[in-house]
């Protein structure tokens, strides 16, 4: 009667590890610099989003929330002036979203027909290049 075998030798764990190790060298540096690439692309897809919801906001009360009023007005109806005639009671966004990096977006209005909306980046701070550069739309 020949016994069944436990366990695995020594070579089998060795060979396994080795395999693990190898993909693990191949697949983690393409997956792990992409990170700030995936980012960024959420930035300027948020970007669209947003820019999408404050021309309904115009189209629904005649101009854009004014920078006091910021990117809160596409979610709660401004309390402060000028307090919009025909707000969405749904809203125009459930929330207001951050980058990719948890930052908020700098929304200012320049002129009553003209805004800026930007993610600062990875830095978070106004400028820069490479992965802290700044995202507009």
């Amino acid at each position: 009667m020949t016994r069944g075998r436990r366990g695995y030798t020594l070579l089998e764990i060795m060979v396994v590890v080795f395999i693990v190790g190898l993909l693990v060298t191949i697949v983690a540096p393409r997956i792990l610099g992409r990170t700030d690439e995936a980012r960024a692309t959420k930035a300027r897809a948020d970007i669209a989003a947003v820019a999408q919801a404050l021309n309904l906001y115009k189209l629904d009360n005649g101009s854009y929330p004014t920078t006091e009023q910021g990117l809160e007005a596409l979610v709660e109806r401004p309390s402060r002036p000028p307090v919009p005639k025909a707000w969405r009671s749904e809203g125009y966004v459930n929330r207001v979203p951050v980058d990719g990096w948890g930052n908020a977006y700098v929304y200012l209005l320049v002129t009553p027909e003209r805004y800026t909306l930007k993610s600062l980046g990875a830095d978070g701070v106004e400028g820069g290049d490479g992965r802290a550069a700044d995202i507009d739309g």
